[in-house]
């Protein structure tokens, strides 16, 4: 796809790294509407609401796995017919969530079903996949119910009706659930969430991802940490990680390989980050950035989940220690981060930098792409879901889609699904559609400007971009993309162009 016209690039692709990219606190908004409630909640410390958070945790280890390769999938059939397949598209009940927990309802929950069902129409209107009409199972499930995931799960992949594959388009279902389907089930599934390689390895040839890998997110952030000088021989390092498995998974199998490659021992603390222990969270963290200072620690890459990462910054506020941050996609801290800005933590967050594999978009709006309207993909979507939706839907107030938000990322999902799919060609079983997804090369993607996949690349990113979170108050030319003709107050600014993202 071209990039010449993206905001932050010139005229015929050559990259103006002054060029800024906007983003704000309304960038939550462009995120799974689950992460943007786990988010408010922790900010705002309501702890029941952390429950949602930790169903969205890999609960266990992964562990070591030897990868299935397609050839050896499965021939099943299951849930295909001669004129129909089963596809199942979990939404999580924000809604409910929303009452137990007291909080205004999410608006986006009908965007979700409504979205769904435009772009299977389109297909299926269009003659659906060889003379097969997808037909959409959509289920709402409450991610703080590990049980009824379960069953869930079980439902879909032995019991009625027979399911073909499972399309998560903005990442809600998560973590061993993923497994659940694809590892024991042996059911393909398109999904947002993504975690460390072991993953997909033990879900394979069946879990398909369009989020990145995080293994590949630590090894970009480590070279880049050398390139910028964040990282190198006699600067002290360190690494605060949580205590969850799968992070301290990410920081022995791939952060600490990655930084000894370049010859960095760094000093390591970890801090609890179960729900129910926030004392030792708070206590661990303010133990950490004492540490961390008295040893004279420059750079720090932090691996932890919100709830471990805001009582981290807060203590280097409190502290008044502020070294160089290395953020990344992983545990979303770059992006969290734009969030904490300019309150509560200006001093520690702004001006720091990270890498990202995420779309660095403009406008949420109908402007040609050379002002900063919308990539192909995500202009193609748009123009199918305002041609379904030419006024706004009940409950809604705008007939544009978020760059990065729900309808989108649902568009981008089904559409890499049918694609898939129509390449596995008329005999459609689970062995010929693995086969297919990994033979889909610079397929348009949504939350990521492009998706490639490979019989080994079980994620669509391929490309990654280091960016600097500024506080745009006073108004600067840095952050001038506007929302609603008013300028940004925070934003993401491009210091390292496009590069590929790591495969191994």
């Amino acid at each position: 796809m071209s990039t010449s016209a993206r905001t932050g690039w010139g005229p015929i692709g050559l990259f103006n790294p002054l060029a800024p990219v906007g983003r704000s606190w309304r960038r939550l908004r462009r995120r799974p509407a689950v992460m943007q409630v786990r988010t408010v909640l922790i900010v705002l410390g309501v702890v029941v609401g952390l429950i949602v958070w930790l169903a969205l945790s890999p609960s266990g280890t992964a562990g070591a796995a030897t990868p299935t390769p397609v050839s050896q999938a499965s021939t099943s059939t299951r849930g295909v017919s001669a004129h129909s397949i089963n596809v199942v598209f979990p939404v999580v009940a924000i809604n409910s969530e929303a009452g137990q927990l007291g909080f205004a309802e999410d608006k986006e929950y009908n965007e979700q079903t409504y979205s769904i069902h435009v772009f299977v129409n389109q297909i299926n209107a269009s003659g659906g996949i060889h003379g097969r009409k997808i037909h959409p199972i959509i289920v709402s499930f409450d991610p703080a119910n590990a049980t009824e995931m379960r069953a869930l799960c079980e439902q879909w992949t032995q019991g009625n009706p027979p399911v073909f594959a499972v399309i998560d388009g903005i990442g809600t279902w998560t973590g061993d659930n993923e497994l659940c389907v694809t590892q024991e089930g042996h059911t393909p599934m398109i999904g947002a969430w993504s975690t460390i390689t072991n993953w997909t390895e033990l879900g394979s040839p069946y879990l398909w991802w369009t989020g990145a890998d995080q293994a590949p997110v630590l090894s970009a952030t480590v070279s880049w940490g050398v390139s910028s000088g964040r990282l190198a021989a006699g600067k002290k390092v360190g690494v605060v990680v949580s205590d969850q498995s799968g992070d301290q998974e990410a920081l022995k199998q791939y952060l600490l390989p990655d930084l000894k490659k370049v010859g960095i021992t760094p000093q390591v603390y970890t801090i609890a980050a179960d729900l129910g222990e926030t004392a030792s969270t708070d206590s661990d963290a303010t133990l950490a950035v004492e540490r961390l200072e008295a040893a004279g620690v420059q750079s720090v890459i932090p691996l932890l989940p919100e709830n471990a990462f805001f009582p981290y910054i807060g203590a280097e506020n409190s502290q008044k220690y502020f070294p160089q941050l290395l953020l990344s996609d992983y545990q979303s801290t770059v992006e969290v981060a734009l969030g904490l800005i300019p309150e509560p933590y200006e001093q520690a967050l702004n001006g720091q930098e990270g890498v990202t594999t995420e779309t660095l978009g403009g406008f949420d709006d109908n402007r040609p792409e050379s002002k900063g309207g919308y990539d192909p993909g995500v202009r193609s979507c748009y123009n199918t879901w305002h041609k379904a939706h030419p006024k706004p839907i009940k409950g809604t107030t705008s007939f544009y889609i978020e760059e990065q938000g729900p309808i989108q990322a649902w568009c981008t999902s089904i559409r890499l699904f049918a694609q898939a799919a129509e390449n596995a060609g008329p005999d459609l079983n689970r062995r010929t559609f693995v086969t297919a997804m990994s033979n889909i090369k610079d397929f348009p993607g949504g939350l990521s400007p492009v998706w490639s996949f490979g019989p080994k690349k079980m994620y669509g990113p391929t490309t990654y971009t280091v960016v600097k979170i500024h506080n745009n108050v006073p108004p600067s030319s840095q952050c001038d993309l506007k929302t609603n003709h008013k300028p940004q107050g925070t934003c993401w600014v491009v210091v390292q162009k496009s590069r590929p993202l790591p495969t191994g």
